[in-house]
């Protein structure tokens, strides 16, 4: 697979869960690393472990306010849009902000990326297959959405408009930008607070409380390992060919929510019972789910010969590793001050 040269890289949402691991890894890799995060949803303790780094910088500012973003773009040749409200809980809660935060940031991103002539990898979503037309969902399949009165729906447009734009700024501008379909990413710093399933499940199960799942748990979803996603986006991101495309990024190990739930029980040794909760109970009317969701990860096989290596055992006995070590840390354990631009 292409490495991607060292250069500095500006990562929009590079508090959160994926961002800061992108962080990291790039760190790693001997890149100067510029990370933008509102702290609406991303958490400074996601950043605490590199935050004094020397190649290292944190600016606290939204996508939305153009002067910071055009500032951190001016200085980065690659940008890694992560940036987004995202979430069940938060789209269902919120569906204006989802809206306007999704479509607003990836637009400001795009145009500041254009002035700078950098290159982007803009991660979208498999929630834009919506209720899928076939399985595995190819990149280039159709898409069938619900109908606009179910706000569960609204991510899903979202995300289906930023690669619309993205699209375009390269059939029109000719720039060198990608789209990343993320099914389902999980691992460590993850947050349950949203609606993300693995970590919601974990904590119930280690704080001894009933392991809710939601319908009857027939649902599946394949779960893909952070670090195997790094490669995936790191990849596209040193690609010259992947530009002006979509690519799948995710597991093919399909497994049930319900069996989920009770992999996460034996593998705590909890002693919590499996609570089945209706949808209208955990999120409001309104919401319709995906039966399935597995991706075919064809494409971006055929030109990086990337495909993911850790199943899902192992995602979890990380995840359960440290939502331990996060359950015996002190509460007011300091974290770093932010900084500005």
């Amino acid at each position: 697979m292409t490495m991607l040269a060292p250069c500095t890289c500006l990562i929009t949402g590079g508090a959160g869960f994926i961002g800061s691991h992108l962080a990291e890894r790039l760190l790693a890799d001997g890149h100067r690393v510029l990370v933008m995060d509102d702290l609406s949803t991303g958490r400074l303790e996601n950043i605490a472990a590199f935050s004094d780094h020397p190649r290292f910088r944190f600016v606290r500012g939204s996508v939305e306010e153009p002067g910071a973003l055009d500032s951190l773009a001016s200085e980065s040749r690659v940008i890694f849009h992560l940036a987004a409200a995202a979430g069940v809980k938060l789209v269902m809660e919120k569906p204006l902000h989802t809206l306007r935060t999704n479509i607003r940031g990836t637009e400001r991103v795009l145009e500041a990326a254009m002035r700078h002539r950098c290159r982007v990898v803009v991660t979208s979503s498999s929630e834009v297959y919506g209720k899928g037309v076939r399985t595995p969902f190819g990149e280039e399949d159709d898409v069938l959405l619900g109908p606009t009165s179910k706000r569960r729906w609204a991510f899903a447009a979202s995300k289906m408009v930023d690669e619309f734009m993205t699209l375009a700024c390269v059939a029109e501008q000719g720039a060198a930008l990608v789209c990343a379909r993320l099914f389902n990413t999980v691992g460590p710093r993850q947050s349950g607070d949203y609606g993300m399933v693995i970590p919601r499940l974990v904590r119930q199960a280690l704080r001894a409380e009933p392991i809710t799942v939601y319908g009857d748990g027939r649902q599946t979803r394949c779960f893909c390992d952070v670090r195997d996603a790094l490669e995936a986006l790191i990849g596209l991101a040193a690609s010259d060919q992947a530009s002006g495309q979509v690519f799948n990024v995710g597991s093919c190990e399909e497994v049930a929510i319900l069996d989920l739930a009770r992999r996460i029980q034996t593998l705590t040794g909890s002693r919590s019972g499996i609570r089945h909760i209706p949808y209208a109970e955990a999120y409001g009317p309104g919401f319709e789910d995906m039966q399935r969701r597995v991706p075919d990860l064809a494409r971006i096989e055929k030109l990086l010969g990337w495909k993911p290596t850790r199943r899902l055992d192992e995602i979890l006995g990380a995840v359960i590793e440290h939502e331990r070590r996060s359950l015996a840390r002190p509460a007011d354990a300091a974290l770093p001050e932010a900084s500005c631009p």
